[in-house]
C-alpha cells in the first residue's frame, strides 16, 4: 500500500476543526491499509488534556521535537508557542515550523509516495511541494480555505505589494501540485478561473465521524448539568473569532430578551474577551458562556439545544467553508446560518432545507431567522432529520475517505508505471 505523508500545521491532539478534520482522515487511510506518517506542530490553539495524555509526545533534541504515535500513525511535532493574538508573531512560528519540516523531512524521514498538505497557511504548498520534490513523490494541495482571497476579503492584508506576492506564491502552489482537491465546488470554480487545468482539479467535501457525531435525547446529564431544559435554546459550538458575525448575534439578543430563547457559546477564540465584554456592558442576560468543551463532548452540547447556529461575516463563506455544519447535521439538529449569497453554504440549506439561512452582516435578517426557528419550533426535528440523511448518505468519513483512497492509488500508480 502506497506511504503517506501528511503535513499539516495542526494535527492531534491539538483540538481545533482543521486539526480534527486531518486526524479523522488521516486515521482513514490507516483504516483501509495505507502507511501514514504525519509531520506537524504541537499542540498549541486548545491544548485538551486527556488527548495529550493519551497520545504521550515523547520529546526530543532538548525539547524542539516531539514524537507520538496515534493508532500506529507516526507523528512528528515541531514545537511552536501557543497561538498568540499577535498576527506577526504567527507569522514568525509558521516559517520556523516550515523550516523544520524541510529539515526534518530532507534529512530524517523516509521516502514517502505521496505529500498531502491543507491549507492555511498558503506557504504550506510550498513546503509540501520540496516535501514531495525532495521524495520524488506527487504533492497533493488540499484547499480548505482561499488564500490568499480570504485574509484580503476580512481586510487582514491590504499592502498591494504583499497581495501580488501571495499571489505569486498562489500560482506557484498550484503549478507544482500534482492535484489540487477543493473541499467545495465553489472553491474549484475560484481556482478554474487562475488559469489552473481543469485534470488537476479535485472536488472531495470534508466529512464527519458520524459515531462521534450522532442524534442524542435532548433531556441529557450535559443539559441538565447547564439548567438548558427548560428554555428555547440557540447554541453555538467553535471558535469565537473574527469570522463570526457577533454583533448580529448581540443584536438579535437584545431585541428577543423577552422571549424564553437562550443564546448559549460552546467554545473560545480571539473575540471571546471583547464578547463576554459586551454582554456585560449591554447587560444581555439571555447569552451564556459555556467555555472550550472537549471534543467528545460536542454530540451532547449539540443535542442540548432545540437549533444550533453559525453567524458568520460578509464573504467570509465564499472563501471559507464551515465544516462544524456536518457535525451540527450529524446530530439531528437545524441550523441557523449566515450565509453569503450564492455561496456552497447557502445552495447546501437551500436544496436540503435543513435550517434557516440569515444575510451576513444584517441583524435584522438574523434576528428574523432566530424568531421564525422559535415561532416554527415544531417543525425543527424535521428539518434536522433531513439534514442528518445527507450527512449519512455523502458526508461520512467511510464515504468521504473512500474517495481519497482512488485518489491516492490514482497517483501513486501513474508515478510506479512512469
Amino acid at each position: 500500500m502506497p506511504k503517506i505523508l501528511f503535513h499539516s500545521l495542526v494535527f492531534s491532539p491539538d483540538s481545533v476543526s482543521t486539526s480534527y478534520l486531518m486526524t479523522d482522515l488521516a486515521k482513514q487511510l490507516k483504516s483501509i491499509g495505507h502507511d501514514v506518517t504525519v509531520l506537524t506542530t504541537s499542540p498549541h490553539y486548545n491544548i485538551d488534556r486527556e488527548a495529550v495524555k493519551r497520545q504521550n509526545m515523547k520529546s526530543r533534541w532538548f525539547g524542539l521535537l516531539g514524537r507520538s504515535d496515534l493508532d500506529g500513525i507516526d507523528v512528528w511535532h515541531v514545537r511552536i508557542p501557543m497561538k498568540g493574538q499577535r498576527v506577526y508573531s504567527r507569522v514568525f512560528d509558521y516559517l520556523y515550523f516550515h523550516k523544520m519540516s524541510l529539515f526534518i523531512g530532507f534529512f530524517f524521514l523516509k521516502k514517502h509516495d505521496l505529500v498531502l498538505t491543507p491549507s492555511p497557511p498558503l506557504t504550506m504548498g510550498l513546503v509540501g511541494w520540496l516535501l514531495g520534490w525532495k521524495m520524488n513523490a506527487p504533492y497533493v494541495y488540499n484547499i480548505q480555505e482561499i488564500y490568499p482571497d480570504f485574509a484580503i476579503n476580512q481586510g487582514l492584508i491590504r499592502n498591494p505589494l504583499l497581495i501580488k506576492f501571495l499571489r505569486w506564491i498562489e500560482s506557484v502552489v498550484y503549478a507544482k501540485s500534482a492535484k489540487i482537491v477543493s473541499i467545495s465546488q465553489w472553491f474549484n470554480d475560484i481556482v478554474v478561473r487562475r488559469n489552473v487545468p481543469k485534470e488537476k482539479l479535485e472536488v472531495i467535501p470534508n466529512f464527519v465521524d458520524t459515531e462521534l457525531y450522532h442524534p442524542l435525547p435532548r433531556d441529557n446529564w450535559f443539559a441538565r448539568e447547564h439548567n438548558l431544559l427548560d428554555k428555547f435554546v440557540v447554541l453555538y459550538g467553535g471558535n469565537i473569532g473574527l469570522s463570526q458575525d457577533w454583533e448580529a448575534l448581540l443584536h438579535t439578543a437584545a431585541e428577543l430578551s423577552v422571549l424564553p430563547i437562550e443564546f448559549v457559546l460552546v467554545g473560545d477564540g480571539a473575540v471571546s474577551k471583547w464578547l463576554r465584554a459586551e454582554v456585560e456592558t449591554r447587560q444581555l442576560r439571555n447569552i451564556r458562556f459555556l467555555g472550550y468543551q472537549p471534543r467528545q463532548m460536542m454530540a451532547m452540547a449539540n443535542a442540548s439545544s432545540d437549533v444550533c447556529m453559525i453567524p458568520m461575516k460578509s464573504n467570509t463563506t465564499i472563501d471559507t467553508f464551515p465544516s462544524k455544519i456536518y457535525t451540527i447535521l450529524a446530530c439531528g439538529k437545524a441550523v441557523i446560518v449566515q450565509a453569503d449569497p450564492n455561496s456552497e453554504l447557502e445552495w447546501l440549506m437551500k436544496k436540503v432545507d435543513c435550517g434557516y439561512v440569515a444575510v451576513p452582516d444584517d441583524a435584522r435578517s438574523f434576528t428574523d431567522a432566530v424568531r421564525a426557528a422559535y415561532e416554527n419550533r415544531g417543525s425543527l426535528q424535521e428539518k434536522g432529520r433531513r439534514g442528518l440523511e445527507l450527512v449519512r448518505a455523502q458526508y461520512s468519513k467511510e464515504v468521504v475517505g473512500m474517495q481519497y483512497d482512488r485518489l491516492v492509488r490514482e497517483l501513486t500508480e501513474k508515478i510506479s508505471r512512469g
